[in-house]
């Protein structure tokens, strides 16, 4: 039984960086978002305009969505040192993304049933009162966006990395870049409520307030498919098409190629923004090697954070 200091053989498993920024940012964000869907919906309703009524509503979805992902980003900083979670708590923010792009879904999908019902039933519409409330939204939706731009400069600056030629980026925040989508889909159907208000104004097109409505539908969903797509690829380990899961395969049997070593099993998976954990077992002739010369083979991959190898000697004549 060992009786000395094991220090040196453990390390934390905290893979994901401090997001002070992004939270700090996310949260304004969230408040400024939730005080200007309140002044859309009710004036949505007071001026009879589905467009703005539709981008209130989107807009109530977005300050949930984007409540949730500022509550996703206190719960992993606080269970941060928390062992119980095997990998750290970063996929708590990634779950906040995911849960933010089925809110998106959900939003597109209202939106693209109250449109159909203004078609079927048109209503008369206040248009200059609505113009002026849809471009105090989209101010709203511009400044949101500049804020979460300037968190995720400043936590995507220097993230970029070169190994042997080949660059790789070393991931994204995806619960800020869940937040920034939503705004960012805000400001687009803002943009699409002024259009559909001004030539309803103008042009008496009273159909292109409702019709601008399902045109914003299709895009939001096409940006929440995307969305959950990424975070749901995170969530279930999906990494395995990663170009780091060759190169490691690659080195260490290119390293030891003079003692027939070949990987026989190789697990590759996202722990954090840029951080990767893998397992891998080895089969080897080498009567010597050693799971540190196997690790010094991908070291130069600062992405693997946590490797955890299995050697296997076979004595078979090479």
């Amino acid at each position: 039984m060992h009786t000395r200091d094991l220090s040196g053989w453990q390390h934390e498993h905290r893979f994901q960086d401090d997001n002070r920024a992004a939270e700090r940012s996310t949260r304004l964000v969230m408040w400024i978002t939730a005080a200007a869907m309140v002044i859309e919906i009710g004036a949505g309703w007071w001026f009879n305009s589905m467009a703005l009524l539709a981008d209130g509503w989107h807009m109530s979805s977005h300050a949930v969505a984007i409540g949730l992902s500022a509550f996703a980003y206190a719960a992993a900083r606080r269970y941060a040192g928390d062992r119980r979670f095997a990998f750290g708590t970063w996929k708590i923010e990634v779950l906040g993304g995911f849960a933010s792009a089925l809110f998106l879904l959900g939003a597109a999908a209202l939106m693209v049933i109250g449109s159909l019902q203004r078609l079927w039933a048109p209503a008369p519409i206040q248009y200059r009162e609505a113009i002026v409330v849809a471009v105090l939204g989209l101010s709203v939706n511009l400044l949101c966006a500049w804020l979460l731009a300037g968190a995720h400069h400043h936590h995507e600056h220097g993230r970029e990395s070169n190994h042997e030629g080949h660059a790789h980026s070393h991931g994204h925040d995806l619960n800020l870049r869940s937040a920034y989508l939503h705004v960012v889909a805000d400001a687009a159907t803002s943009v699409l409520a002024i259009v559909a208000l001004a030539g309803g104004w103008l042009y008496g097109w009273a159909w292109l307030d409702p019709a601008m409505g399902i045109v914003g539908a299709v895009l939001v969903a096409s940006w929440a498919r995307g969305l959950l797509v990424d975070t749901a690829k995170v969530l279930l380990d999906r990494e395995m098409d990663h170009p780091v899961v060759e190169e490691i395969r690659d080195g260490v049997e290119r390293a030891h190629a003079d003692s027939h070593t070949r990987i026989a099993d190789l697990h590759v998976w996202r722990v954090g923004q840029g951080a990767y954990a893998c397992a891998l077992s080895v089969v080897t002739h080498s009567s010597t090697l050693t799971p540190d010369e196997v690790r010094a083979t991908f070291a130069m991959h600062e992405e693997i954070r946590h490797s955890t190898i299995e050697i296997h000697r076979c004595h078979a004549a090479a």
